[in-house]
Order: structure tokens, then sequence, then C-alpha cells
């Protein structure tokens, strides 16, 4: 009785200081216990400090994503303006490599003009590596902000540049570098809002390359002739200014940054798990050919006589499709599983490649492959990071993301020049390329086979 003639007396002390903590609460509470009395229980003051009280940290769960809301979306909304600015132009190549190859500099050869637009598409995706780790420690605001500035100073470079060099440094290396800042961090914002819709989300946001896809290529092919390529150049980076205001007022992060040290074996460390080579192995290979039918199936299609009329509405017809295509397989990913959708979009795409493109030579087969192969590809972009996410931790994400885009990267940087000098080497011939094309995208859907095979066997199952 002793004992419990002190413990009441250290509790009323307590309460006479107008408090009693959680710690000395749970340890009368045991002693109590082990004496069989009647615990002690918690004051009002002290209910009001368990209330106040927040909850232990831990790892995000899948109940904390909101998977929507006004913010979500507007993540979302924001991040599609800035797809629509950054790889909208990327899938413009074709415009630009077929005025430079007859308008601009006809003195370059396919493959010298076609590392133009392929060191742009690697300096874009390469980049994700650093700017992941970036907005890992620092979050999203200051990279988008400086990203935007960079890549419109680039353009607008661009459009006082009528020399080889001057335009590989504007277009290539500087204005790619702001697009890949701003890409980036969308890409990366967007995975921390949606956990169970995350690729209906990245579907919806990247959708927003393929409006600027349609909407960029005519813009310029009816600008062009009107006003001279600089002032069109200058148009679209006005333009681009407007959307990326609007990026940066409505993209954020929900989770705050949590700086690291930069450690290059981070970047090396996840290839050494084989689902993840085998997936970012399998992303490189069809990279390394997915960037051809974008740069040359109008210069294929005009060698194969089809009308000139049509030509400036190829890349458009297959960027509208692949807006159909960015969507839809992520849907179909929430609800099918991720490497099962992205195994069935790259297998469409490699058969299209080898079955439609090499044997047609009309207008009918021409519009039947950029239909179908702009449905079947779209979904690439899309889901690509879906699946990195999908097998790393939340703490991981932006800087496996990084890892990936900038494996993927050198796929972009050579295919297309390895393209236009199989094209050179054959006398304009388009059967070597495309022979290419199909069939290291048959190799890429091997490796993504062998990334799930990793996870769950042969066993049909969502995955």
């Amino acid at each position: 009785m002793s004992r419990t003639a002190s413990l009441s007396s250290d509790t009323a002390t307590s309460k006479s200081q107008g408090y009693l903590s959680d710690h000395d609460v749970l340890k009368r509470q045991q002693v109590a216990d082990a004496q069989n009395e009647t615990p002690v229980t918690s004051t009002p003051e002290n209910h009001d400090v368990e209330k106040a009280a927040p909850p232990p940290a831990g790892p995000p769960g899948m109940g904390e994503f909101p998977d929507g809301g006004k913010d979500a979306w507007l993540v979302c909304f924001g991040g599609w303006c800035a797809l629509f600015c950054t790889f909208g132009l990327i899938n413009c190549v074709g415009v630009f490599q077929n005025y430079y190859q007859t308008v601009y500099l006809p003195t370059y050869g396919s493959s010298t003009l076609s590392w133009i637009t392929s060191t742009q598409v690697f300096f874009m995706v390469f980049c994700g590596t650093v700017f992941g780790r970036l907005f890992d420690n620092y979050g999203p605001r200051y990279i988008i902000l400086g990203g935007s500035i960079v890549y419109v100073f680039g353009l607008m470079m661009l459009s006082l540049s009528n020399q080889y060099y001057s335009i590989f440094l504007t277009q290539s290396i500087v204005s790619s570098i702001g697009s890949s800042a701003v890409f980036n961090a969308c890409i990366n914002c967007i995975s921390t809002w949606f956990r169970r819709k995350s690729a209906m989300a990245y579907g919806i946001m990247v959708s927003g390359s393929s409006f600027g896809g349609v909407v960029l290529p005519i813009l310029m092919n009816h600008l062009i002739p009107k006003y001279g390529f600089p002032w069109a150049i200058r148009i679209v980076a006005f333009m681009f200014l407007g959307l990326l205001v609007i990026t940066n007022l409505t993209v954020k992060s929900r989770l705050p940054p949590r700086p690291r040290p930069f450690v290059f074996m981070e970047y090396v460390d996840s290839l050494r798990e084989p689902r993840m080579a085998l997936t970012v192995f399998g992303f490189f290979l069809f990279m390394w050919s997915m960037f051809l039918p974008f740069n040359f199936v109008i210069l294929q299609a005009r060698a194969a006589g089809i009308s000139a009329n049509l030509l400036p509405y190829l890349l458009p017809i297959l960027n509208a499709v692949s807006i159909f295509g960015r969507v839809l397989p992520g849907i179909a990913a929430d609800k099918w599983g991720r490497y099962n959708t992205m195994i069935t979009i790259m297998l469409l795409s490699a058969i299209v490649c080898l079955a439609v493109w090499i044997p047609v030579t009309n207008v009918g087969g021409i519009l039947a492959f950029v239909i179908i192969f702009g449905f079947a590809s779209g979904g690439f972009i899309s889901l690509g990071p879906t699946l990195i996410a999908q097998i790393s931790e939340m703490h991981q994400i932006g800087t496996r993301i990084g890892t990936a885009f900038a494996v993927q990267a050198f796929g972009a940087l050579t295919g297309s020049p390895i393209g236009g000098a199989i094209v050179e080497h054959q006398h304009g011939d388009y059967i070597g390329l495309q022979l290419f094309c199909g069939l290291t995208m048959v190799a890429g859907v091997c490796f993504i086979i062998a990334g799930r095979y990793c996870q769950v066997g042969f066993k049909i199952t969502k995955v």
C-alpha cells in the first residue's frame, strides 16, 4: 500500500503541475498492473497532450496517397502543360530533321543532322539522373523555375542560329537541359500524389506531349513558310513561356524533401537488382529504335512517293493517336498490371514496324502504320516511370527513375544517327532502318518479359 500511496502522491504532484506526460502515465500503468492495483489514468490535461502529439513518422503507406483531390489534379494539369512544352517538342523531331535536311542545312547528311535531334533527346532524358537527385533533396520548385528560364532562353537563342554548331548548342544542349529539368521534376512529382491510380495519372499528364506533338508540327509547318524559321521558333517559345507559368504555379510535391549526399553508387547499385536491370535494359533497347519513325517517317514517305500535301500531317496524325495510347494503357495498367500492359504495347509496336512499315509504300499503308504505331508506342513514355516506381521504395523513386532515364538516353542518343547511317549506306533505301527498328523493339520486349519473370515467373497474374 505504501508503494500505491507513493504512486498517488506522484500523480497528485503531476496534476499540481498541470500535466502528466505520456511516459509517466505508461510507467505508472506498468507499476499498477504489476501490483494488481487500479491503473492510473491520464488526466484531461494529458488527453490534450495526447491529441496534440503527432503520430510517429513512418514511410508513406498506400492509404496516405490522395489518389485524387484538387491539389493532386492541379499537379497533373501543371504537368500536362509542362509535357506539352517539353516532350511535345521532342515529338516534332521529324519536322526539324526534314526542314534541316531539305532547306536549312542541305549540305549535311541524314546521320550528321540526326545528331541534333538525338542529342536533344539524350540530354533531356539523361539529365533525369541529376534532376532526380535534386528533386529528392530540394523538391520541385526551383528545378521547374530554373528549367523554365533556361528552356525558353535556349529556344530564343535557337531562333538566332543559322549554323550547324550554333543550332546544335542551343537546341541540343541548352534548351534540352532546361526542358529536362521541367520534365523530370513533373514526372517525379506526380508519383507523390498517386499510387493506385498512378498509371492513369501518368497517362493523363503525359498525354500533354501528344497534344504538343499534334499542335506543334502543324503550327510550325504554317509559321515557317509565312514568317520564317526564326520567328516561328520565337512564337513557339512565347507560347511555352505562358504554359510554363501555369506549371510553376500548380506543380508541387506532397512530401517534404529529404536531403541526402550525392552517392554515385546508389545509381549503380540499383542495377544490381535483376528485375531493375532487366527492365532498364529493355527500356534502352526500345528507346534505341522508338524515335526512328518520328525522325524518318516523313523522309521515308517522301522517298516512297507519298503526296507532298500529306507529309506535314503524318507526325500530327501519329501524335494525335498517341493521346489515346498515353491514357488508355495507363487505365489498363491499373487494372491488369503495369508490366503486362507494357509488354503488350511494346510487342504491338515491334509487330507494326516489321509487318506494316516495311511492306507498304502507298498512302493507306503509311497512314495505317502511323496510326497503329502512334497508339502502341504512346504508352511507353507514360508507363515507364510507373514500372520503376512499382519495384522501388518510395524514397528511391527519384534516383531510380533518373537511373532508368540515363540508361535510356544512350539509346535515344545513338539510335537516330545509326538509322541515318544505315540509310546512307543503302543509298536512300529505308529497309535496313526499318529492320533495325523492329528487331531492337522485339529484343526490348524480351528483357521486359524477363523482368516480369523475376517477380512472378510465368504465372498469369496482375504485375
